[in-house]
């Protein structure tokens, strides 16, 4: 049985190091993708995890895999595809630690995975099966995506769903609009930033978002609001909860860390019963965990690499870092 199991993309981050002697960039090669540093994190934490989704049968596609399997996730259902290059995005970071990124991905890998591809098992062994919208940019990774929901939801998992766009990745705006919608009458709980709520629902004040989400069937929504924290929101509870302080390095996954720690957490609630009985005070208590757990990655570099373990998010709670 897996706790989560996240379909999707898994790459190279090649993330800023310095300068060489003659004044070059030098970068870092580090382990990404939103759904494998969300798995990474929550595997970190002790849940047990698998990915699917497909790389490249060349030297980074062999590093990836070898770094899921050092994170202990199951790498079962990960493919590699000789005909394809592993997906590399290339991170350019601001003062503040801000990021922004440049693809090398036509076609990647990652979007080159076919349902005929899938083992379809780890979903029905699965609690919750987690996917983003990458995805869903291309063909035949978006009709995969639609394979692997509704497989999911036939195994009675619980769909979680993190949008996070990167609109360099789609021909337009409103094409990211209308995909990144398409999937949400099957979504169960999700993760968004306050830039990917309005694209959502046309409303940017986190509340209302949440609010029309809810209405739409989503079950929980939590939208991140960088340093100020989070707003998680379910019918009938809704709670704000502060950020932490710390010296931003890199803000690579802390998106991803917040809900694998999250999701982590909410694992253990639906494994004592019905987790959308919990009360107000125990929401609160998800949504401070999965802060810490980012505030903790913010403070390195990388993706994968960046996941904090158990001890340094108990740190930051009681106040010792």
């Amino acid at each position: 049985m897996f706790d989560i199991t996240a379909f999707g993309e898994i790459l190279i981050d090649y993330t800023p190091a310095g300068k060489s002697r003659a004044g070059m960039d030098l970068f870092e090669q580090n382990p990404g993708g939103a759904p494998a540093n969300l798995l990474a994190c929550a595997s970190k934490l002790g849940s047990r995890t698998s990915f699917i989704g497909k790389v490249g049968a060349d030297t980074q596609g062999k590093f990836l895999k070898k770094t899921l399997e050092n994170a202990g996730i199951s790498t079962i259902g990960l493919i590699e595809d000789s005909r394809y290059f592993t997906t590399m995005a290339f991170v350019s970071l601001r003062s503040t630690g801000e990021r922004s990124f440049a693809f090398a991905r036509k076609p990647g890998a990652d979007t080159q995975m076919t349902a005929e591809e899938v083992d379809f098992s780890l979903i029905s062994k699965s609690r919750i099966l987690h996917f983003g919208s990458l995805s869903l940019t291309d063909s035949p990774s978006r009709e995969t995506t639609f394979a692997v929901i509704e497989k999911g939801r036939e195994a009675g998992c619980l769909i979680s769903y993190d949008p996070n766009v990167r609109l360099m990745l789609w021909p337009s705006r409103e094409a990211a609009r209308e995909q990144v919608r398409r999937v949400l009458p099957y979504v169960d709980i999700m993760k968004l930033s306050e830039e990917e709520a309005e694209l959502l629902t046309d409303l940017e004040a986190p509340e209302e978002a949440a609010e029309k989400l809810l209405a739409k069937g989503v079950r929980l929504v939590a939208v991140t609001l960088g340093k100020d924290g989070a707003y998680v929101a379910m019918k009938g509870k809704q709670v704000r909860v502060p950020g932490h302080s710390v010296e931003v390095v890199d803000t690579t996954g802390a998106g991803d860390a917040f809900w694998g720690a999250f999701l982590h957490k909410l694992i253990e609630k639906m494994k004592k019963g019905n987790w959308e009985q919990m009360e107000l005070e125990d929401l609160k208590g998800l949504a401070e965990f999965a802060n810490a757990a980012a505030a903790c990655c913010v403070r390195k570099r990388g993706g994968i690499p960046a996941m904090p373990k158990l001890r340094e998010i108990e740190r930051l709670l009681e106040g010792r870092d």
